[in-house]
């Protein structure tokens, strides 16, 4: 369809009589003005702040932390309010009161403060006025005057290493590891009714939740909860990477006794028992998370609806059993079938079972091999160092103790970097090159194997 075109008869009229044309302005514009900017703000003061008192974020941070304890304690007090009434004022156990300053590791710092109530989740703040609460209470100034005897000081020197311990975040975190009043204990699946069963174990997941690197922590949910959720759930606790240490426990080398080879062995061993007990404590999760899934009803209703799924399918193919072909089969068929299958089932099995001895010779004979090395380990390892003192340490004048203990030190990083084999090639090696820079050069020639580089600087 073509378009219709209309002209309408418009014609422009003159201008009016008293209308001018516009003309240009010759008036210059105001000139460009710059302002100054000044950089501002709470990021910017305190960036300036520890520029100019040379001050890291760590120790800004603590100052700023005792600053805001302190406009905390100033507002209450002229609010006329106690900042957090009662805490710390409580009256101490006998026990607590009879603690020995020397074995501070074995005393509940919590119970020192009158923090028992709160533990682990005491904030700075209350750590800080429950310490100088009982600093006041306790103080020996004010016991100068009594019948107390020279040790009535103990007490104090406990409330001290208490705030010391927990005002600090690594060794408070290594406390909280070890705290004597953690509750580790788990209902029995036989004790607990399927109905009381998420009331019974949520709260033992929430407990061991906050010894998690990784938060937040999935929660165990309700008794409708969906089987994706349920299995992410007790993935991730099969996963679970806690943040626990167990430095508290260290013993410490006999008092008095200056011996590097002592000292070195008390280490080795701290280490060993930190593993042990790391070890045993991934275990005692991993066993919980076990027990606690066989028990778990949802995950017997999802295998009953996956069952019932499956036989409602078979149901409404109305085949029990099929033939090659979409054919039913028939019962010699079946018959023959499950015959298959069980004769299929005993060969596997007798296969998983020879393949198993054979591992498990292998394993023994592995086994016996590494405690055979272990044996020669500290023998080859004696006389490496041996060679070294024989050698004066590789100096031309007295070697110092310095020296002796670093390079006695980088020896034992070398032989536990190494294979047994190789600790008895490098043994050989040695004797082999005598004393002097001949030895040195094997033990450098070895470190140069060695993929990390960074324990060495006497053998680099």
């Amino acid at each position: 369809m073509q378009p219709t075109i209309v002209k309408l008869p418009f014609v422009v009229g003159p201008p009016p009589a008293d209308w001018k044309p516009t003309t240009e302005s010759k008036k210059a514009s105001a000139p460009e003005t710059k302002y100054p900017v000044y950089p501002a703000g709470p990021s910017f003061i305190a960036q300036a702040r520890r520029d100019i008192l040379n001050l890291s974020y760590e120790e800004d941070d603590k100052i700023q932390a005792k600053l805001h304890h302190e406009k905390l304690q100033a507002k209450a007090i002229e609010a006329g309010e106690e900042l957090y009434p009662g805490l710390g004022e409580e009256v101490e156990e006998k026990h607590v009161l009879a603690y020995d300053p020397k074995e501070w590791k074995k005393q509940d710092h919590y119970a020192v403060l009158g923090l028992g109530n709160l533990r682990y989740l005491a904030t700075e703040d209350h750590i800080r006025v429950a310490h100088r609460r009982k600093v006041l209470r306790h103080h020996p100034d004010k016991k100068a005057g009594s019948s107390a005897g020279p040790n009535d000081d103990s007490f104090f020197k406990c409330i001290a290493k208490a705030f010391d311990v927990l005002l600090n975040p690594e060794t408070r975190r290594q406390f909280d590891s070890v705290d004597p009043a953690i509750e580790d204990h788990v209902p029995s699946p036989k004790d607990v009714k399927p109905e009381d069963f998420i009331a019974t174990y949520g709260p033992v997941f929430a407990r061991e939740a906050r010894f998690s690197k990784t938060q937040p922590v999935p929660g165990l949910g309700d008794d409708d909860a969906k089987k994706d959720d349920v299995e992410k759930f007790y993935d991730f606790w099969y996963n679970f990477d806690s943040w626990r240490t167990f430095e508290m426990w260290d013993k410490e080398v006999n008092e008095g006794s200056d011996s590097r080879d002592e000292k070195r062995y008390q280490e080795k061993k701290n280490k060993a028992e930190r593993a042990r007990a790391k070890k045993e404590d991934n275990t005692r999760v991993r066993e919980m998370v076990d027990m606690i899934l066989a028990a778990d009803p949802r995950i017997k209703r999802f295998r009953q609806e996956e069952k019932a799924a499956r036989e409602a399918k078979k149901a409404a193919s109305g085949k029990p059993g099929a033939a090659a072909g979409g054919k039913p089969m028939t019962l010699a068929q079946r018959k023959a079938a499950e015959q298959a299958k069980l004769e299929e089932l005993k060969k596997q099995q007798e296969a998983n079972k020879a393949k198993e001895a054979e591992d498990k010779e292998k394993s023994a004979a592995a086994k016996k091999a590494r405690e055979a090395a272990k044996k020669n380990l500290k023998k080859w390892k004696k006389a490496i160092t041996t060679v070294v003192a024989e050698s004066n340490y590789f100096q031309t004048g007295s070697a110092s103790a310095a020296t002796i203990e670093k390079q006695l030190a980088e020896i034992d990083a070398l032989v536990e970097s190494l294979e047994p084999e190789q600790t008895r090639e490098l043994k050989e090696q040695v004797e082999k090159a005598g004393k002097g820079e001949a030895a040195k050069e094997a033990i450098k020639a070895k470190v140069a194997t060695v993929a990390d580089k960074s324990k060495f600087s006497e053998f680099a």
